[in-house]
């Protein structure tokens, strides 16, 4: 039997990497089946890099975690579902959340083209016995698979489960790789790509990615769930419900957006848990990823040091920052209040005045369209390239306006500069003794850019160089 490691996506493979794209009518492939059956650790086998979070502890996946990728060269969607869980607890937190994780799997199998129903070698429980019930309906799109059959283990008793019906098991080890390339052949042979369209590249690079990063229980999925049209992540009122990143797109206004709904990001000394810890990792990893964070924040209980590290992070990488009141529609109807909060975030945090404040409320729907009209110009301005000359007839202009200190230490000259990218807007100033150029003048320069260029809503990442020899050296 053939076995691979499964690669980690920032890890070089040394394999061929296969066709990249993007693309549109995706055939859609849905991974079910109970808690710890190894529906993640599959997952992330077929995508060939670790997308799910995988964890001996039962019930790690609650949302559906999509993602594209290739199979035998063919392009399809791949969807990994929460476990059906049966649970006896009525009243307890943790009941609600599996009612809801099982509502959302089962809503996803009616809406996929395939089912991959994965068991596990060994015993079948009460829980497997009623999702192979419910999906009775769905036989003529469900591929049966059992793992954790490595080296043959327990395949006698694996073969058991065809007296529920089935035509056919494939036996496979999603942690060893047993038998994957036999599960590959076998989805593609079920699956229609007649209606799938390649997206150009021009369209691919229109597409505005926002994050929503913030703390737990800030309406992150339920502004998702919103702008999607759709009720792809799960709500509740328990803080950590979300624990993986949620991918979804939707238009507005001719305008393709894909949103990202992250897990709420806590401070570490209150992350005790090795999930909670992989899945803040992974929201604060979305930064590097996206065009805009639209950061949440509780109207009522306002900034807070961990919202100032999450918006301090985005600056850093020069995305563009919203900074969304949500829960806006519980505040009490003042006068000025809201100006009042603006003031005391802009007090709290001056270096993130350009970051655009709007109050919303996800559950409601009101200010939600001003954050979509906000980011498609911030995702213009984010994407704006000036030309070498232009820019330094500016400069010339701003230095005339507001010469360089000029005394024996703080003395420096700037002799030219170059915008080094767009998204993130990244300049390059070639000067002159570098020890010499403030913090205070730079921050002028990038007030001058973001005024006079038309780039007033993102943060502007300004790089110093040595313009002779001598300094260099």
């Amino acid at each position: 039997m053939k076995k691979s490691k499964i690669p980690d996506s920032n890890s070089e493979t040394g394999e061929k990497p296969e066709k990249t794209g993007m693309y549109r009518n995706l055939p859609v492939v849905v991974l079910a089946g109970r808690p710890n059956v190894g529906k993640s650790t599959l997952f992330n086998r077929l995508l060939r890099k670790r997308r799910a979070i995988t964890d001996p502890t039962p019930g790690v996946t609650r949302d559906p975690v999509e993602a594209d990728c290739f199979i035998e060269g063919k392009p399809l969607r791949l969807i990994d579902t929460g476990g059906y869980k049966l649970t006896n607890s009525k009243n307890s937190a943790q009941a609600s959340i599996d009612k809801l994780v099982v509502e959302k799997t089962l809503d996803t199998i009616k809406r996929c083209d395939l089912v991959i129903l994965l068991l596990e070698a060994g015993e079948i429980t009460s829980e497997d016995e009623e999702l192979i019930s419910l999906l009775r309906p769905y036989r003529k799109k469900l591929i049966v698979v059992v793992n954790k059959t490595e080296g043959g283990r327990r395949q006698a008793d694996a073969w058991n489960i065809l007296t529920f019906g089935f035509d056919n098991v494939l036996m496979i080890s999603a942690e060893h790789g047993d038998n994957i390339g036999e599960l590959q052949q076998e989805i593609i042979k079920k699956l229609d790509f007649s209606k799938v369209e390649e997206i150009s590249t021009t369209d691919k690079q229109k597409e505005i990615c926002i994050a929503l990063l913030g703390k737990p229980n800030t309406g992150k999925s339920t502004l998702s769930n919103r702008l999607i049209g759709v009720n792809t992540s799960i709500v509740t009122n328990i803080p950590g419900t979300t624990r993986d990143t949620i991918e979804g797109r939707f238009s507005w206004k001719s305008h393709d957006f894909v949103i990202m709904d992250t897990a709420g990001i806590r401070r570490k000394t209150k992350v005790t848990e090795n999930i909670e810890y992989y899945s803040v990792n992974r929201a604060i990893k979305t930064i590097n990823k996206v065009d805009i964070i639209v950061l949440m924040i509780d109207a009522a209980e306002g900034l807070s040091d961990q919202d100032k590290k999450i918006a301090a992070l985005a600056h850093d990488k020069g995305r563009g920052i919203i900074l969304a009141l949500n829960k806006w529609d519980t505040m009490p109807q003042q006068k000025n209040i809201f100006k009042n909060a603006e003031d005391k975030i802009h007090f709290q945090f001056g270096q993130m005045e350009y970051a655009p404040i709007i109050p919303v409320s996800a559950k409601n729907g009101t200010g939600v369209d001003k954050i979509l009209n906000t980011a498609v110009k911030m995702h213009k301005q984010l994407n704006t390239k000036i030309s070498t000359s232009q820019f330094n007839q500016a400069l010339e202009k701003w230095m005339q306006e507001y010469p360089p200190p000029s005394g024996p230490q703080t003395r420096f000259k700037i002799k030219y500069a170059v915008q080094k990218s767009a998204n993130p807007v990244h300049f390059i100033l070639f000067v002159s003794r570098i020890q010499a150029a403030s913090d205070s003048y730079i921050s002028y320069l990038k007030n001058k850019i973001r005024k006079d260029l038309d780039l007033s809503l993102i943060p502007i990442l300004v790089e110093l160089k040595s313009s002779s020899k001598k300094d260099k050296e």
